[in-house]
Order: C-alpha cells, then sequence, then structure tokens
C-alpha cells in the first residue's frame, strides 16, 4: 500500500492510499471513520482526487460525520 497523501482539513484527518488498483480515501473525526474505494482507472491524474475533499463532496462527509456521532452519542447513552 501506498500513501499517496495525508493531510488534516477541518479537523478530519484525510489519507488517500494507491492499493490493489484502487485509491483508497480515508476520513477519519474522533472515533469515526468513513471510507472510500475509487478503481485508479477511473482518475486521470492524482491531482483529480482533490474534487473529494472540497466542495459539495466533502460537505456530505462532515454531514455524515454529524449523523455519526449523534447516533454514537445516542447509543452510548443508552448503555
Amino acid at each position: 500500500m501506498r500513501v499517496v497523501k495525508e493531510f488534516n482539513q477541518e479537523d478530519i484527518r484525510i489519507s488517500i492510499f494507491s492499493w490493489n488498483n484502487k485509491y483508497i480515501l480515508k476520513f477519519e473525526l474522533g472515533p469515526m471513520e468513513q471510507t472510500f474505494k475509487i478503481p485508479e482507472t477511473d482518475v486521470l491524474d492524482e491531482a483529480d482526487l482533490e474534487s473529494f475533499w472540497t466542495g459539495d463532496f466533502f460537505e456530505k462527509v462532515k454531514l455524515r460525520f454529524k449523523e455519526m456521532g449523534q447516533s454514537f452519542r445516542a447509543e452510548v447513552e443508552n448503555l
């Protein structure tokens, strides 16, 4: 597995890997994680991956983390 890029954006850790002819995009926030796999053949240039941490896609990732956090906290409270 090759690390393409790792960085933080708005408290979210973003890691991009190249493995098994796929790009793996991993978004992490606290105890939560979202992972997406994209076939390398769908990406012309690694710079094109930037669209996944900008704009509408990244806004949806943040919204999903908010929903995940609410569900997680509610479940922990019920323990």
